[in-house]
């Protein structure tokens, strides 16, 4: 079985990661604006700060890639390549720059209608992801963020403005990004907690409200506009027992389900999982979860499940006493020896894609969208200015075969979007040479560059996958 005729072949970025622009035409402060770089040589994360001091340091995303002023000419490569679909998100503090006004700023609005505009003119169809890591920062530093449950009307409100005034250029939403980041510790200031300590608890008070932000969303949206498609989207890391060991099993699971599956049962089946609840007792965790709130999220369940799929680890019950740990998208585990890694340590496994869409699909049984997969990976620039990124090649095309299996399986699989479609800044890191587009940005980790745009070797041959609807690989 091939790939079906109106699969959606494109790409994806997020705002904060290439939009720039942080303070033009009255956008407010986002989270994302107050971390400035890291190092992956210097082994060190980003840094978050209170205070933005630009005198003394350099945050990314207040440049990115200045796709605010240069998203015709990247739109017109992305047509060029044959995009079906283009995911992008929208700046929260650019239509609301607090997050709490009553009115959006009209200047944020027009610009995303021009953007969906220059969209439509090549048919490419826009996949908008309504909070990508992009909460107000004022909504954080004034009311904890989601841990307030004010925040979840100041949600509904920005959600419900985009809705009417993007309701015939937008068909497919998605409402928060790689939401199950919330249950980790280091995910906390995804949902605006960054004031202070806080405990167990409040991370998942705050993580309930946003699924009750996620439920009025979907149902709001479904009354403005009953053709819109509002999916979830989830940070998927696939786990394998590192043995057979009945204890690396068990312990695998457990992991799984917190991660994994606890976000996508609320948001796909409209309740908490078994497993959480038995959690929260064990851990005297208190989330308060009303009647009303359990009806609110069996009401507002999505349309389709949507993931980010770049790379598997391996899990153990004596971690800690390990040598051959490995890194991750923000989640490591051990190592797995038939596996090879990429330059930033993230383990390569094409077949895991297949395993992971069965996986989810037998689960949920509703559409499935890979959004998020890519390699990232240093690339060369030669004298003659072509990049031969056949490394990156190799990468997809493994990756897709493995789709066209999994589709084969009976996975209703709808469209394929790989990270970065165009250079973008790190959200692990803010560099600019952990790259993962078709497209070169020329632009270095301190911010310097021209910001020109150019074709690499994987340019051509992604055109030539869509052309071909995925049968021609090369």
């Amino acid at each position: 079985m091939s790939f079906p005729k109106n699969f959606l072949w494109g790409g994806a970025t997020a705002a904060n990661q290439c939009e720039g622009a942080w303070n033009v035409a009255g956008k407010g402060e986002s989270i994302c604006d107050h971390n400035r770089a890291g190092s992956r040589t210097a082994n060190t994360r980003r840094s978050f700060d209170l205070v933005i001091d630009t005198d003394k340091y350099y945050y990314p995303s207040h440049t990115g890639i200045d796709s605010y002023h240069r998203y015709k000419e990247d739109i017109a490569l992305f047509a060029e390549m044959g995009f079906k679909v283009y995911r992008m998100s929208i700046a929260w503090s650019r239509i609301f720059p607090n997050g709490d006004e009553d009115a959006p700023n009209e200047a944020g609005l027009a610009f995303y209608d021009e953007v969906f505009d220059e969209l439509a003119k090549y048919g490419i169809e826009p996949l908008v992801t309504i909070s990508h890591f992009e909460l107000p920062f004022h909504l954080g530093k004034t009311y904890d963020g989601f841990l307030d449950k004010r925040t979840i009307g100041f949600y509904e409100n920005y959600a419900t403005t985009l809705f009417e005034r993007y309701k015939n250029k937008v068909k497919y939403w998605l409402t928060f990004n790689e939401i199950n980041f919330g249950t980790m510790d280091h995910g906390k200031r995804i949902n605006g907690l960054f004031n202070r300590e806080y405990t167990e608890t409040e991370q998942y008070q705050a993580l309930h409200n946003v699924f009750l932000a996620s439920a009025r969303a979907v149902i709001a949206g479904h009354k403005i506009n009953p053709e819109f498609k509002i999916g979830c989207m989830l940070a998927y890391i696939t786990m394998y027992p590192k043995t057979c060991r009945p204890e690396d099993v068990l312990k695998t699971q457990q992991i799984n389900e917190k991660f994994n599956f606890f976000c996508g049962d609320v948001q796909v089946k409209g309740k908490y999982p078994y497993f959480m609840k038995r959690y929260f007792e064990k851990n005297h965790i208190q989330v308060d979860v009303t009647e009303e709130d359990k009806a609110l999220l069996k009401a507002g369940t999505v349309d389709y499940y949507t993931f980010s799929y770049y790379m598997t680890t391996c899990i153990t019950d004596d971690l800690e006493n390990r040598n051959d740990k490995t890194g991750g998208n923000l989640f490591g585990g051990v190592s797995n020896e038939y596996l090879e890694t990429s330059d930033w340590g993230w383990q390569i496994d094409p077949i895991g894609l297949r395993y992971t869409l069965n996986q989810i699909y037998s689960r949920y049984e509703v559409p499935l969208m890979v959004v998020e997969n890519g390699l990232g990976a240093f690339d060369e620039v030669e004298t003659d200015g072509s990049i031969n990124d056949d490394y990156r090649i190799d990468y997809f095309k493994r990756h897709i075969i493995e789709m066209e299996k999994a589709i084969d399986d009976g996975v209703d699989l709808i469209g394929y979007t790989p990270w970065g479609c165009i250079d973008l800044i790190s959200a692990g890191t803010g560099e600019m040479s952990k790259r993962y587009g078709f497209i070169y940005v020329d632009r270095d980790d301190e911010g310097n560059g021209t910001l020109d745009r150019s074709r690499k070797k994987s340019f051509y041959w992604y055109k030539q996958v869509i052309e071909s609807n995925g049968e021609n690989l090369g």
